[in-house]
């Protein structure tokens, strides 16, 4: 097979060829198999090649591939609409899907804009989000993104949002501050931003329920999120929750916010919506912004070609009716649970492991130079993609992420496996994972 046409990630060296996928592994052209522990990037949340899934969309391609959802609606979109309704906590009940997370954060600040001129409200112009955030790589995401080397090539670019502080305890907690004083004060920071930027100028505060890829698996402490909210509401501001990354039961709930007795006006979802086996995003908003929409001019200003797609909403339907045919929320608290206790018997007490953090299966170990002090590696060191790549060598699979204090400072290595993941085969992963440290760590 010639590599001479296809346009990687990386110029410097082509991949290897993936040929099939085997439950929690992938299989190359030499025959070489990979745990993937991480989903490729949180997403595959049933392993690979389930046959219920992929007779969903045989069924589905073979009936109806296609249609524009200008014209028609369809039984896989209507149904997917209902369960993820039925899913979803308080009055989140309208769907809006898409192709992937991004598209699904530009269509939320789009219709949060539209929200706020269909009431007259046309002054709201603003939007603010958090640093160390990562809310996908289309422009409109990408400016309420707060990975700083993400957006440096294109700040020309993007809009201007304002970016506060995120709740992120390991590192910005005062030393003696508890969670609950610590996740007031990070909620305050919102309100501050908000009366400085002045309230009626502000659209919607975005933030991911658990922090994904840039800082690594971080969530919220306190009654954070239920502080944002109330700020949120005593301003007029809408709450957007991305959970593309932690949403879809990948932190043992359909949404992650649902654990911290929050209902955003809109949330995100993608990854584990479909499980890989399509691209699909969606939207989710509630009764009353829906409402608002349609009682104004009866339309979201918005739409894309693939919107809805038959194949990736009957796609997306099998994975959920598999997650809950099977009671795979339950098993990510019981596997989330026990991979937390063997990741902090393997690596609690390691010199250079600073902080192993998480929810349910989307779970991360943050590496340091200096457990007392937390200073982190040289970046130099690049010390993240060395773990990548020796871990790829043993057959594991990592998600690793650099930058993880201010981007630029800090590693730290996610962890995200399937949903259906076997005691023996977390086992394997952490037992590999203790190797690669063994191998790429000084102390």
């Amino acid at each position: 097979m010639t590599a001479e046409h296809v346009f990687h990630r990386s110029t410097m060296a082509c991949p290897p060829v993936a040929i099939s996928g085997e439950g929690i592994f992938v299989i190359d052209a030499e025959g070489r198999r990979y745990i993937d522990a991480c989903g490729g990037a949180a997403v595959s949340c049933l392993g690979h090649s389930h046959p219920n899934v992929v007779a969903a969309i045989a069924e589905q391609a073979a009936r109806l591939e296609y249609v524009h959802t200008g014209f028609f609606t369809t039984e896989a979109a209507e149904e997917l609409a209902d369960v993820i309704a039925e899913m979803s906590p308080g009055s989140l009940s309208r769907v809006w899907f898409t192709s992937s997370g991004s598209e699904a954060i530009e269509a939320a600040l789009k219709l949060a804009r539209q929200y706020h001129l269909e009431r007259g409200d046309t002054g709201r112009n603003r939007v603010i989000a958090r640093r160390q955030s990562y809310h996908g790589n289309t422009l409109g995401a990408l400016a309420v993104g707060g990975s700083a080397w993400r957006r440096e090539p294109y700040q020309p670019l993007l809009i201007d949002v304002a970016l506060v502080d995120p709740c992120f305890e390991y590192r910005f907690a005062e030393p003696g501050e508890s969670p609950e004083d610590y996740g007031r004060r990070a909620a305050d920071a919102v309100d501050q931003e908000i009366l400085r930027l002045g309230p009626d100028s502000v659209i919607a505060f975005v933030a991911e329920t658990v922090v994904g890829a840039t800082a690594g698996a971080v969530p919220p402490v306190g009654d954070y999120l239920k502080q944002v909210r109330s700020i949120c509401d005593r301003h007029g501001v809408l709450l957007i929750l991305d959970e593309v990354m932690s949403g879809a039961g990948r932190t043992g709930s359909f949404l992650a916010c649902d654990q911290d007795g929050v209902v955003p006006d809109i949330v995100t979802l993608g990854k584990g919506l479909g499980g890989g086996y399509q691209p699909i995003g969606a939207l989710i908003c509630t009764d009353e912004v829906y409402d608002t929409v349609a009682r104004g001019s009866g339309a979201l200003k918005h739409g894309q070609t693939y919107n809805a797609h038959p194949v990736g909403c009957a796609a997306a339907l099998a994975v959920q009716r598999v997650i809950r045919q099977g009671s795979l929320m339950e098993r990510v608290q019981i596997a989330g649970t026990r991979l937390m206790a063997l990741l902090c018997d393997r690596f609690g007490d390691h010199p250079n492991v600073g902080d192993i953090r998480g929810r349910g299966l989307l779970q991360a170990i943050e590496l340091v130079a200096d457990r007392s002090t937390k200073s982190p590696f040289s970046p130099e060191l690049a010390l993240h993609q060395r773990a990548k790549a020796d871990a790829f060598e043993r057959g594991l699979l990592i998600y690793p992420g650099g930058g993880t204090i201010d981007g630029r400072l800090g590693d730290h290595i996610l962890l995200a496996p399937p949903y259906n993941v076997t005691d023996d085969e977390l086992d394997m992963i952490v037992s590999l994972l203790g190797e690669t440290f063994d191998a790429i760590l000084p102390t």
